[in-house]
């Protein structure tokens, strides 16, 4: 999995619309590396290489290094453009990071023992697939686990009851108690009300003629 956070990277000097244009045609996918208060620089990737690591679930959750003219850069993907309907990536946004300071990031759920809550009869709602994250870049993890194991029909579970990993804290939560937001929840089936014939209305008689 290493090799594909891994890219090698060219600076580019032509730029504009007309220049990635050309670079797409290429086999090339147009980037831009920028943050930690250094100016931005322009970059071509092999479009080959980007799309077998954009693949992998860890290309948007962990710390990537860009080998630019021989020298290692640490980064992550901000922003990725795609074409609507081709197996294409238009574009990337790579930010710098520093060891020494947190980022903020994105990182998925995976759901673990879905199929014993919903032994219950519940319909499990997922009300997030990814969490907004701060931390260390030593911290980030691959993903953060939630367990359905014990949940009942009817509950919800929200950020605040999310076992976060040593160093690792909610974006949402670190903004007060009204932003602890619903992650999952069991809901109940719906069921077909039936109404009683003594409930029924009457049926209304004829008009006489």
């Amino acid at each position: 999995m290493t090799d594909l956070l891994t890219l090698e990277a060219e600076v580019r000097t032509d730029l504009g619309k007309g220049a990635s244009r050309r670079l797409r045609h290429a086999d090339k996918v147009p980037a831009i590396l920028y943050g930690e208060g250094k100016e931005s620089v322009s970059l071509t990737l092999a479009h080959k290489d980007v799309f077998r690591a954009q693949q992998e679930e860890t290309f948007y959750t962990q710390v990537l290094t860009l080998n630019i003219a021989g020298k290692p850069v640490e980064c992550l993907i901000k922003d990725m453009q795609r074409h609507p309907f081709k197996q294409l990536v238009m574009h990337l946004d790579f930010i710098r990071i520093d060891p020494n300071h947190v980022v903020h990031a994105k990182t998925a759920i995976h759901f673990i023992n879905e199929d014993e809550a919903a032994k219950t009869g519940a319909n499990i709602a997922h009300h997030m697939n990814e969490i907004a994250i701060t931390c260390l870049p030593k911290d980030l993890p691959e993903f953060i686990t939630i367990d359905l194991a014990g949940l009942e029909l009817g509950q919800t579970l929200h950020l605040s009851d999310v076992t976060f990993p040593a160093g690792v804290t909610s974006d949402e939560l670190a903004k007060g108690e009204d932003h602890d937001l619903a992650v999952v929840s069991a809901k109940a089936p719906k069921t077909a009300k039936v109404v009683d014939d003594e409930e029924a209305p009457a049926e209304e008689a004829p008009a006489a003629e």
